[in-house]
């Protein structure tokens, strides 16, 4: 199932869990993850207890969530190579956890790097 216009706004109202699981199934198709960047980096949002990267299934995904404060972001593609092989030590050594596929109001699935990188891993091993 691929993100497209029709139906965005029918994926952004599904569950966190059930956007997870879109997610892993498109990057483990894609093998693409997209992230908002500004003219400081990469987008981070704060919840109570931990720092987050926000990651989408689709620049379509990524865009329609960056409105409003978030407008000036641009959505950037990260192959899924770089993220298995950079990103999660990254994240992991920084204490940043992943928020996967928020929707606007900012509710997704906040879950640790290593746990994302073994999902990801798992799901692009059921593709082969």
């Amino acid at each position: 199932m691929s993100l497209d216009s029709n139906n965005t706004n029918a994926l952004m109202q599904m569950s966190a869990e059930k956007r997870y699981a879109h997610m892993l199934d498109e990057v483990a198709s894609t093998k693409q993850i997209w992230i908002l960047t500004d003219e400081h980096g990469c987008v981070m949002l704060n919840t109570d207890d931990e720092d987050c990267v926000p990651v989408w299934p689709s620049e379509a995904s990524a865009k329609y969530w960056a409105s409003d404060e978030w407008s000036h972001c641009n959505a950037q593609a990260i192959s899924l190579q770089d993220w298995l092989e950079r990103w999660t030590n990254g994240l992991e050594s920084d204490d940043v956890c992943v928020t996967v596929f928020p929707n606007p109001g900012e509710e997704g699935l906040v879950i640790f790097p290593e746990e994302f990188d073994d999902d990801l891993r798992k799901q692009f091993a059921k593709t082969r």
